[in-house]
């Protein structure tokens, strides 16, 4: 490893999602030193699967010495505690980022993919909130650019027994007209502005590009490549110990 290597590590950062897999080799700053690849995510997608599937999507990118992953449910500890987009109890306290780190031979850190994603488009400053729109919906909080306590609203009720998902996910954008999607996006943003009063919302995601509706002066939609580069933030470690609550949960390869 060459001395320039050792200081300044490449990292593989991975996002998954309810519908596409992605990843790139992102240098020491964050900017992806190699194009992104993708592919579908399988269906069924169980834990094993899933992995065999990041490894063949991955086997044509180089020198790395650490990976980054993006998860589409609840993750504590480098386990997943919630996978709503997958079926079946295999997922259930899967612990991902070891078996991702085993199956590589790198050490691993695993965040909710829309934490993931805001680590990679905020600010730092006031409250700041990412919704990401792709199969459901994904969430993340930061104030001042600590990463909050995670808020699940893709399975909270918005109107008549909806959930977040079931309102504005990707099922919801295929059945309804553009126009109707579009004022039921906006719809979110009033009902999360009255429960957060954030100072700037982005949004994220593959159906933010769907968006035509004039937003508020402070919503702003977001480079879905940030699902991808701002997983160099989870090796900074002043993030990844805010991100834990003083939790260690770093897993290395063996």
């Amino acid at each position: 490893m060459s001395e320039s290597t050792t200081q300044r590590p490449q990292t593989l950062a991975i996002d998954i999602g309810g519908t596409g897999l992605k990843a790139s080799v992102l240098d020491g700053s964050g900017k992806m030193v190699e194009r992104h690849v993708r592919m579908p995510t399988p269906d069924p997608c169980t834990p094993d699967i899933l992995v065999k599937a990041l490894a063949m999507l991955t086997a044509a990118l180089t020198s790395y010495d650490r990976i980054s992953i993006g998860f589409p449910g609840v993750v504590r500890d480098g386990r997943i505690v919630t996978a709503p987009h997958f079926k079946g109890k295999a997922w259930r306290d899967f612990p991902l980022a070891d078996a991702l780190a085993r199956r590589f031979g790198k050490p691993a850190r695993l965040l909710n993919d829309a934490e993931v994603q805001g680590l990679g488009i905020i600010k730092g400053q006031g409250l700041e909130v990412v919704l990401t729109l792709g199969t459901g919906v994904g969430s993340a909080v930061f104030s001042n650019g600590a990463l909050t306590p995670h808020l699940e609203l893709a399975h909270h009720p918005i109107r008549k027994g909806e959930t977040y998902n079931d309102y504005v996910g990707n099922a919801a954008r295929r059945a309804l007209s553009s126009r109707r999607w579009n004022r039921r996006v906006l719809k979110v943003i009033e009902v999360v502005y009255a429960l957060l009063h954030y100072d700037v919302l982005y949004l994220g995601g593959g159906n933010a590009a769907k968006i035509t509706i004039k937003l508020p002066d402070n919503v702003h939609i977001a480079s879905n490549d940030a699902g991808i580069t701002g997983g160099i933030r989870l090796w900074d470690e002043a993030v990844w110990s805010g991100a834990l609550g003083g939790r260690a949960a770093v897993s290395s390869a063996r």
